[in-house]
């Protein structure tokens, strides 16, 4: 199915990792490299006369996929950025307290962390089960940690360890109803659930293109609402700042231009949707990726569920394209390492294994405990969670 599908994958590697990295088909990364030739052909007449306007028809097209104003959308090169330049465009008051979760990815974490350091405020991290019943946990979880105090709450749409899809359009209008504003990191949520930036109306959102969408590398949105973007600036001012508005808002001119980069990522982000959504759909369109994706993810957790002999700790609607399963037969985080290590060198299995919570979202007196994470792309099919059972089951036997 790779090779058909124009998928550059090694061929000896099961890769079940899809989650980490995405991966780029090579017709999308033929329409990059045609941009890079067009840029170095001439770079001054691209980057200073061109760039704007295809700038403009690249987010018209994501906007339009993500359900977005593409007015309030910047690219950023990934969500870690996205979340980084919120936080740091943000000012806080000594006590006041910024709200996640312990699902959540640790980067994003660590960058909360030390924009509460710089201004006195505090992280308070809500506790989601895990094993979990229901969307309920979760939203009753994070609302619990709210208090007067609470001045930013932020969740995954998408939870990057444990592969939880949270009731966020729930979340973000209760917040909002206490005057909370909500920062939501969608670094998993373009191409594996269905998107609707501006019904959803969460002050700040994030999200990956080189993830599920299958763009290239270094590829991120930021979704600003209309009445925030005065307040949030990138994390490199440049010209932009003073730069004549000429019918362009501050936030366009500041976003589009940090200084020389290469853009043409951002550029072949519509390619990736339009390929992905006819090559790889099986004449369904992206709803027929997203819904042969998770499918294919309940199946895998299912084979390798039995192989662990552990039950499925989360409800399938819940789930999207990952499915995360805990290992009781891995005693510790270094074990997992070595696990994961032995798997691709002795198995050719691409499968991260570690700690849950990450290690920013523990706190004291709690400890990881050790997940299996896979993940469903269309160049994945059932023999390949078969093969990463058999191989677990051979390794640790079942728990």
């Amino acid at each position: 199915m790779r090779t058909t599908l124009g998928w550059r994958l090694d061929p000896s590697v099961t890769f079940l990792n899809h989650g980490s990295y995405g991966a780029c088909p090579e017709p999308v990364l033929a329409v990059q490299r045609a941009l890079r030739d067009r840029l170095e052909a001439e770079p001054v007449r691209f980057l200073s006369d061109d760039l704007p306007g295809l700038l403009d028809e690249a987010r018209a097209e994501v906007g339009s996929f993500l359900g977005a104003d593409p007015e309030g959308l910047a690219f950023v090169p990934n969500a870690t950025t996205g979340v980084n330049t919120v936080l740091q465009s943000l000012r806080f008051e000594p006590g006041d307290e910024l709200l996640t979760d312990d699902h959540e990815y640790n980067a994003t974490i660590n960058a909360m962390r030390a924009v509460a350091a710089r201004d006195g405020a505090r992280v308070v991290v809500a506790r989601i089960p895990f094993p979990i019943g229901g969307p309920s946990e979760a939203l009753d979880a994070i609302l619990a940690a709210v208090t007067e105090r609470t001045r930013l709450v932020m969740v995954s749409q998408v939870t990057s360890p444990t592969g939880l899809i949270l009731p966020v359009a729930e979340l973000v209008a209760e917040l909002d109803r206490r005057g909370i504003d909500t920062l939501v990191d969608g670094a998993h949520a373009p191409g594996m659930i269905p998107l609707a930036l501006d019904a959803l109306g969460a002050a700040y959102w994030t999200g990956n293109g080189h993830k599920w969408l299958c763009g290239p590398k270094g590829t991120g949105v930021l979704s600003v609402r209309a009445d925030r973007r005065d307040r949030i600036h990138p994390l490199v001012v440049s010209h932009g700042a003073n730069a004549e508005l000429a019918g362009r808002s501050r936030f366009r001119h500041e976003f589009d231009w940090v200084g020389t980069t290469d853009p043409t990522g951002y550029l072949a982000l519509p390619a990736a949707i339009a390929w992905m959504g006819v090559a790889a759909a099986d004449g369904g369109g992206w709803p027929e990726v997203m819904a042969a994706n998770h499918a294919l993810a309940l199946e895998g957790r299912d084979l390798l569920a039995a192989a662990l002999g552990v039950e499925a700790p989360a409800p399938d609607s819940m789930l999207g394209s990952m499915a995360a399963l805990p290992m009781t037969g891995v005693v510790d985080e270094a074990a997992a390492v070595a696990l994961s290590e032995t798997l691709v060198r002795e198995d050719r299995i691409q499968v991260p294994i570690g700690g849950w919570p990450v290690p920013a979202a523990r706190g004291d007196g709690v400890g990881p405990r050790i997940l299996v994470r896979i993940s469903a792309q269309r160049y994945n099919e059932p023999r390949d969670y078969e093969r990463l059972a058999a191989a677990l089951a051979k390794r640790i036997g079942s728990g």
